[in-house]
């Protein structure tokens, strides 16, 4: 029997009451993951003497057999670190780069104008293995058997499968049913799964005891990195052994801007995460607050803000191996002013060109420690499950991030062999007086910097707590242009979640905007703050997944 509520049975007594809870309050370790089995996982690696680096490593793990709609360890990674005892932050780059044997002439001679979402093409090596390796040797404690035995064991014994993720994956098996491999992990008894079936995956259970005793070379350089590498070829795929065997991670320099005395923290390109910063620095040149929350004049300044950030997210974010990137006047106060410049507040722009400069489905996971260790990290296959491609034996699928590579010559984000692409996940962290103030991220392809930039602005001008910061109705605006190298120019369209008031949707139709309601692609928050006053963190995670925060 169908029925519509006509209104909430409880407001909330405090608060705003598009809240789905309180905060979690922990004292000695806080871990918000989208899944509460894993959530759990990595809170028993605390408890049993695990620093969060470790804990962040065990629930990753657990994600990658839990929600392989979302990531796994045919993905790629991207972390940001504060160490309590250096007192500072750290980021990792384990993102993985193209075939070396396949060029831009392939794509020409086979009349190929888009890497396409799906097959061997779009497959990058995959850099989750050894970006858990390189987070460990630098920042572990516990052994790497120990960290990977929860998702071993969940592997073997089976977990029920939650409704999200039971959602997903029927999606995913209508797609890749007859794949080669696929129905033999994810459709047993040959159809897909269901909310409250208990899964098993031998076969990852198997890869990842193999992964905690040889180590990284076990992944890169033996039977697995093998196994890949033939099965790729048979799909016709470019993926080889040498290709595995010389992939590396790389430590990186986070960049951040100082927005109204907090400093925000991201990653450096190949990943979109300065996006965010751009945004922030044209708001800031703005009393947001005063507009208020969920007015017409906040949104339409944010949706411009967006595009003007987005235009140079389409020209210049790439591996900056093989470009000069114009990084630091990306980011700068100065260029945030010409930019905002080109915004009127009355009416959308239907394009904006990129700046001239001098050139030369995701999961999202935060941990938290006694010792004051925070650790902020993202993983994802891209598109869901990823290529379609799974080994056989192995249980997990390839990644299609390759499909982000623009085909378009000149183009800094063009194909090129060994070179890492454009990329869309990013964490995030927040410092003030350079102090650890709070590690968060929202997953969700292009929605991920208008996210963070959303996070950032309802703590700040708003004041709400990190549960309703994340609760809150989001904004996104797509049509931009794209990194692949694709131009969009009819302004766009803005989506919002129920929650805006039909007011600000009406004047914002009259400035010019095309607005749309949409199901789902507004991404998944997790966020820890620390609060040293009281010496206690708050945890929050996403309503809109199955997510959970839990402390102790």
């Amino acid at each position: 029997m169908s029925f519509i509520p006509i209104s909430k049975g409880q407001d909330r007594v405090n608060g705003h009451n598009f809240a789905t809870r309180s905060e979690v309050i922990g004292k000695n370790g806080m871990v918000c993951t989208s899944h509460p089995i894993a959530s759990q996982v990595g809170l028993e690696i605390l408890k049993d003497g695990g620093n969060a680096i470790d804990a962040a490593i065990a629930a990753n793990a657990a994600l990658g057999l839990m929600e392989p709609t979302g990531c796994g360890i045919g993905g790629d990674l991207f972390a940001i670190v504060w160490d309590s005892k250096t007192k500072k932050l750290y980021g990792l780059n384990a993102s993985g780069r193209s075939p070396k044997s396949l060029t831009l002439d392939y794509f020409k001679e086979n009349n190929i104008d888009k890497i396409p979402a799906h097959g061997p093409l779009p497959i990058s090596v995959p850099g989750t293995v050894d970006g858990w390796f390189e987070l460990h040797e630098k920042f572990g404690s516990m052994k790497m058997g120990q960290i990977l035995q929860p998702a071993i064991d969940y592997a073997n014994e089976g977990f029920p499968v939650t409704e999200l993720i039971a959602y997903y994956l029927q999606l995913s098996s209508n797609r890749f049913k007859d794949n080669p491999n696929f129905a033999d992990v994810w459709m047993p008894n040959g159809k897909a799964l269901e909310k409250g079936d208990v899964f098993k995956n031998p076969a990852l259970a198997s890869t990842y005891s193999q992964i905690a005793k040889g180590g990284r070379k076990a992944f890169y350089e033996g039977d697995i990195a093998q196994t890949i590498a033939e099965h790729v070829k048979e799909l016709g795929g470019f993926i080889t052994m040498e290709d595995l065997k010389s992939h590396t991670s790389e430590w990186v320099e986070p960049q951040s801007t100082n927005y109204r005395g907090y400093d925000v923290w991201e990653l450096p390109p190949n990943g979109q995460g300065i996006a965010a910063l751009q945004i922030l620095n044209i708001m800031e040149l703005h009393d947001i607050e005063a507009m208020g929350f969920g007015s017409p004049e906040y949104v339409h300044l944010f949706t411009e803000a967006k595009k003007l950030a987005f235009e140079d997210r389409a020209k210049f974010y790439s591996d900056p191996a093989f470009n000069k990137l114009p990084i630091k006047e990306l980011i700068s106060k100065e260029y945030a002013k010409e930019r905002n410049a080109l915004i009127n507040p009355n009416r959308r722009a239907r394009t904006y060109d990129a700046g001239e400069l001098e050139t030369g489905e995701t999961i999202y996971l935060t941990v938290a420690d006694k010792d004051g260790n925070m650790v902020s990290l993202i993983q994802s296959n891209y598109r869901g499950m990823g290529s379609g491609v799974t080994p056989p034996g192995l249980g997990f699928m390839l990644q299609d991030r390759g499909e982000l590579f623009a085909l378009e010559e000149g183009h800094f984000n063009v194909y090129e062999p060994g070179k890492r692409p454009f990329h869309t996940i990013i964490p995030a962290f927040i410092t003030k007086d350079d102090q650890p103030y709070m590690s968060f991220g929202l997953m969700g392809g292009a929605m991920q910097p208008q996210g963070h930039a959303q996070i950032v602005m309802n703590i700040i001008d708003f004041g709400m707590n990190i549960q309703e910061a994340g609760d809150a109705p989001r904004m996104q605006h797509s049509g931009s242009s794209q990194p692949t190298g694709y131009q969009m120019n009819d302004g766009g369209t803005l989506h919002l979640e129920s929650g805006f008031p039909y007011e600000t949707i009406r004047e914002l139709m009259r400035k010019g905007h095309k607005v749309q309601y949409s199901l789902g692609s507004y991404g998944g928050y997790q966020a820890i703050l620390w609060d040293a006053e009281k010496g206690v963190y708050f945890g929050a995670s996403e309503s809109r997944k199955d997510g959970q925060a839990v402390g102790y």
